[in-house]
């Protein structure tokens, strides 16, 4: 049975050598880092899976980030990942409950009415898709390095605050 805890009850070697793992040693390089370069993991929404034998399965983390229009405002957003699982264990559900627990988490947050502050990655739009994850609104948005555009996905509860054009990074607020 896999056990969710929160990512810092785990051990930081642990997670890079999962990334590492998942991503190879190059993934520091990918637009995704560009993008969150900097800012520190939201640590309460950041969570790991062991498995039935309490070996660090997956991990997944959020990241304060912002898309600056074009006259310089920076609209706060939270990057979701990288959400990683160890290669040899992709496709038994550890991935599905890493994104649940994060998304629920934010989601949890503001059940007084209030829509949680949108989300965006860099990720397979089938997969992710089923957590309501789209490029429908990401046509106009930049990235810091090469991405491809059908991948860079916003997950909102009210599109129409998103802007129509920006520059994804750091949230430096």
């Amino acid at each position: 049975m896999a056990t969710l805890v929160p990512l810092p009850a785990i051990d930081p070697a642990l997670v890079e050598e999962l990334l590492d793992a998942a991503f190879g040693e190059g993934r520091h390089a990918r637009t995704a880092y560009r993008i969150r370069e900097g800012a520190p993991c939201l640590e309460a929404l950041s969570f790991a899976v062991l498995d039935e034998d309490d070996y660090l399965a997956g991990s997944i983390q959020l990241w304060p980030v912002a898309l600056t229009d074009p006259q310089g405002r920076a609209h706060p957003m939270i990057m979701v990942g990288p959400v990683a699982v160890v290669p040899g264990r992709q496709g038994e559900g550890f991935g599905k409950a890493l994104m649940a627990a994060s998304l629920g988490a934010i989601d949890a947050g503001f059940e007084d009415g209030a829509a949680p502050l949108p989300q965006v990655m860099i990720g397979d739009p089938e997969y992710y898709g089923r957590w309501d994850f789209t490029a429908q609104f990401t046509g106009g948005w930049h990235c810091p390095g090469p991405y491809e555009k059908e991948r860079l996905l916003v997950r909102s509860g009210n599109p129409a605050i998103l802007p129509a054009e920006g520059m994804l990074g750091p949230w430096v607020g």
